[in-house]
């Protein structure tokens, strides 16, 4: 995008800006951007970057209507597929709808897992609960409603779908999302003595690895290229927050 006069950005408050892109990819880029410009120092005072599915919050901006008339004249590229930091996810795909998933999907329960790890996920934003980030990347014809009826408790480590999203909820809670899988040790995604508490934050890249016969270890175990699953490859700018 170039010049692009598609967002809308508008006050949201005294000090904090609220954009507005038509859709998850326009906010992606957008988001992207704006960490490309604060690592190059050459963004505008800004002590706070809150993405969610079409918005970015902007908080802490000394004049936020000086800065929106600035936003339209950025030149914003698309997000190309090595943005952001990536993490691998183990998972095993035992989750009590992965039968459901593979009739809503046309395919046999035994694939669900294979398509589903096929894809590279990125984070759109984060909310619900802390460190539970909305994954995007997944295909239109994966997409799958919520359940009607939501569980009363939905446990730490589950692989969830949803609409056009996949998570991994780091912490027991209700919940409606249908599920898949589970990731084996949940502890990375979710740990305030660490400097950056959510493992996954947004703008990172993540892959679902299956776990199981002749798979990787789980989280925390080095794998034979000796990547650790469950940990970033490298280490991820703080970005965002929940919404």
């Amino acid at each position: 995008m170039t010049g692009d006069r598609s967002l809308t950005a508008r006050p949201a408050g005294r000090h904090a800006l609220l954009v507005e892109l038509p859709d998850a990819e326009g906010t992606a880029a957008f988001h992207a951007e704006v960490l490309r410009r604060r690592a190059a120092g050459t963004l505008p005072p800004v002590t706070e970057i809150v993405p969610g599915a079409r918005t970015v919050l902007l908080d802490g901006v000394p004049d936020p209507e000086a800065l929106a008339r600035r936003l339209t004249d950025w030149e914003i590229p698309p997000v190309t597929s090595d943005d952001g930091d990536l993490v691998d996810i183990p998972v095993r795909y035992d989750g009590p709808d992965l039968a459901e998933v593979a009739a809503l999907w046309g395919v046999a329960p035994r694939e669900v897992g294979a398509r589903h790890a096929s894809v590279t996920y990125r984070v759109a934003f984060c909310g619900f609960a802390p460190g539970f980030g909305y994954l995007t990347g997944l295909p239109p014809e994966l997409h799958v409603p919520r359940r009607d009826t939501p569980r009363t408790r939905v446990p730490a480590g589950a692989v969830a779908l949803a609409g056009p999203y996949s998570a991994v909820y780091p912490r027991a809670t209700p919940g409606g999302w249908r599920l898949i899988g589970t990731m084996p040790d949940p502890g990375p995604l979710w740990d305030p003595a660490r400097e950056r508490a959510a493992l996954l934050t947004p703008g990172t890249r993540v892959r679902f690895v299956a776990v199981g016969d002749g798979g990787r270890g789980e989280a925390g175990t080095p794998d034979a290229t000796g990547t650790t699953a469950g940990v970033p490859r490298t280490p991820a700018s703080p970005a965002g927050g929940a919404i």
